[in-house]
């Protein structure tokens, strides 16, 4: 007899940190570092999963105020001009660490990873990280569900109603 039934769902969510006026502010390698170390390697395991020919459903919560970040077109330029930064270090610290095994290996990797992140991002997905989420969701493998659209605590936003009904708008809306 089934007792139930257990759901994982992946939670994506940062805080809204674009910052025009500056030119590199320090809150937005928040998002960098989370598209390099999470959000493409995801996109990249699910697709070789496809790939692979293994019949798998996820279900991922893509928060708005993410969405808004992976669709700027500024924060899509700052984002490959800091990959590219890191990518020029990494390169350095290869050549530096030539002769220190104990490193090298640390360089070689932090090379890899940057690099295959750029490559990921800018011809693979071609930029657009909504889209290849997208393009998941149609082939049935990926189910995206989203949160209100500032991300706020319902419970504590319910004493308004019509606060919760432009939260949940505005997020489908996105």
């Amino acid at each position: 007899m089934t007792k139930g039934y257990l759901t994982l769902i992946l939670h994506a969510h940062l805080p809204y940190v674009r910052h025009p006026e500056y030119e590199q502010f320090l809150e937005e390698k928040w998002f960098y570092e989370a598209v390099t170390e999470t959000y493409l390697p995801l996109l990249w395991t699910f697709e070789k999963l496809a790939e692979d020919g293994v019949d798998y459903r996820v279900t991922i919560n893509l928060s708005p105020t993410l969405i808004s970040m992976f669709n700027d077109g500024l924060l899509r330029q700052r984002y490959v001009k800091h990959l590219e930064k890191l990518m020029e270090l990494a390169d350095k610290e290869v050549h530096r660490t030539s002769s220190q095994p104990e490193f090298h290996g640390t360089a070689l990797m932090y090379k890899d990873l940057f690099s295959r992140a750029h490559y990921l991002f800018t011809e693979k997905y071609r930029w657009n990280l909504v889209e290849a989420f997208r393009r998941l969701q149609d082939a049935g493998k990926l189910e995206i569900i989203t949160t209100g659209a500032t991300h706020g605590y319902f419970p504590l936003l319910g004493v308004q109603r019509e606060v919760i009904n432009a939260q949940v708008q505005a997020a489908v809306e996105l």
